[in-house]
């Protein structure tokens, strides 16, 4: 009995820490030549319109203390189920403040057009600039940064779309062909991509640093691993699910979202972040 007893408690004191979802802030720090001054990057992805705190006041918190330059919304910062409301709380206390940069997710196409339509009004409304096979020139305290974006593969022809199909990469080929033909060799380049799995695709092109979303960490990770057990179209033991991955000289920064409440599965050992990039 004092054995079972033992394991009991041993088993609680490894599933309850798993079981934390409140917010987190992970950071990390990336090397160009190309700037002079360091230039600070709030990465918001997979919200799926999950809320924190009144208003979204403990996220836009957050965000505050890490006085960011810019904020890019990495797709999935709406859902094709919930209601609008706390994404909208969040854009209100940030948009007017921060220039803030989006990219849509698959979530956002897999709603009605007309739902679809209402969203992309939001981010109209409150000033947030869509890329959408589109760059964005910026200077920052006289460094010079481009933001590309193109839209998730989820994206065919408008608004149609098709769901699960991990070999089916949309529009992203040659929207990235495109844009790196605007590519400047004297300014950092960012791209803004929903999709960690085409990391493969990214990695054919000049961009200095992909930043995606979408794996939601693989749900469940043993602690002080990297990736997690299951991620949408990788499936299992995926490759790219939350964290920094280096390949052909490009680096991606892949955010381990902020779902919770929405998640039909919980988050185990996989707390939800808000993600700070410092490129020096």
């Amino acid at each position: 009995m004092i054995g079972f007893l033992i394991a009991a408690a041993v088993l609680l004191l490894f599933l309850i820490p798993g079981l934390y979802t409140g917010l987190t802030v992970r950071h990390y720090t990336v090397e160009s030549d190309q700037l002079q001054r360091p230039v600070r990057i709030a990465q918001v992805s997979d919200l799926h319109s999950c809320g924190y705190g009144k208003e979204q006041e403990r996220l836009i918190a957050a965000i505050d203390r890490e006085k960011p330059d810019i904020i890019v919304l990495t797709g999935d910062i709406f859902d094709d189920k919930r209601e609008d409301t706390e994404t909208e709380y969040l854009l209100k206390g940030i948009a007017d403040r921060y220039p803030c940069f989006y990219v849509t997710g698959n979530h956002e196409y897999w709603a009605s057009e007309e739902a679809f339509l209402r969203k992309m009004a939001l981010l109209e409304k409150y000033g947030v600039k869509r890329l959408a096979g589109s760059v964005e020139n910026l200077e920052i305290r006289g460094e010079k940064l481009q933001i590309f974006g193109v839209d998730d593969p989820d994206k065919v022809l408008d608004f149609h779309f098709r769901r699960g199909q991990s070999s089916y990469s949309g529009r992203v080929p040659e929207e990235l062909d495109l844009l790196e033909e605007a590519l400047d060799p004297s300014a950092f380049s960012l791209l803004l991509s929903h999709r960690p799995e085409l990391f493969p695709l990214y990695t054919r092109h000049r961009f200095d640093l992909v930043l995606s979303g979408h794996a939601h960490g693989g749900q469940w990770r043993l602690p002080w691993t990297k990736n997690g057990l299951y991620a949408p179209h990788q499936g299992l033991f995926p490759k790219y699910s939350g964290g920094e991955y280096k390949e052909n000289g490009v680096t991606m920064i892949v955010s381990r979202g902020l779902a919770r409440e929405s998640t039909l599965v919980p988050r185990f050992y996989n707390p939800p972040e808000l993600v700070i990039i410092d490129i020096q």
